[in-house]
């Protein structure tokens, strides 16, 4: 194909393209539903409420199994005497509601986990918190000992003492927290 081929073919395309589509200005019209017939009182008896017994009945069916094979189906429409795709009917509405009262419960087991995680962050962070102002704390008395211990003449023997010390002593950036339970469980915190 040339390129003239190739203008004339896009240029043909597109135009077809945008006739099919209603310009923006015009509004889409809506399909309305068809009014019953006034005569049509069949349908009005097909789609009767179910009683209760017949409710019942279905409910323990469907306690036993969620879905239905078509014999199974027959079977359980003649016995309460409706139609079988009426039976078919309720037992995908009510699959559609157990599906949703399951969504709604893991919904609510995953949220009440999610909540106790962040409770327990909360605990975390704050601990983290405690143990780093302890851990300034620590270091602003090691910078006195150690800036104290110059000038004093009998400062040799609790030099040593201060050294060994601060080998117990241990710094932990403020990212490192997989070792905290350790660190805790270490020094006895």
């Amino acid at each position: 194909m040339t390129h003239v081929e190739e203008k004339m073919l896009l240029s043909s395309l597109t135009a077809e393209f945008y006739s099919q589509t209603p310009p923006q200005g015009e509004a889409k019209v809506k399909r309305r539903r068809r009014k019953k017939a006034r005569g049509d009182v069949d349908m009005e008896v097909k789609k009767r409420r179910l009683t209760d017994e017949q409710v019942k009945f279905l409910e323990m069916n469907f306690g036993e199994e969620k879905k239905l094979e078509s014999g199974r189906k027959m079977h359980l429409a003649s016995e309460i005497g409706l139609d079988p795709k009426q039976v078919s009917v309720w037992f995908q509405n009510r699959r559609a509601r157990w599906k949703n009262k399951q969504m709604e419960e893991d919904y609510m087991k995953l949220k009440s986990m999610h909540d106790s995680v962040v409770v327990e962050k909360c605990h975390l962070e704050n601990e983290v918190l405690k143990l780093k102002k302890r851990l300034e704390e620590a270091e602003e008395l090691i910078k006195k000992i150690s800036g104290g211990m110059g000038s004093s003449p009998s400062s040799s023997f609790s030099n040593n003492r201060v050294e060994g010390e601060a080998d117990q002593l241990m710094y932990m950036s403020e990212y490192s927290y997989n070792g905290l339970m350790d660190w805790m469980c270490l020094y006895g915190v």
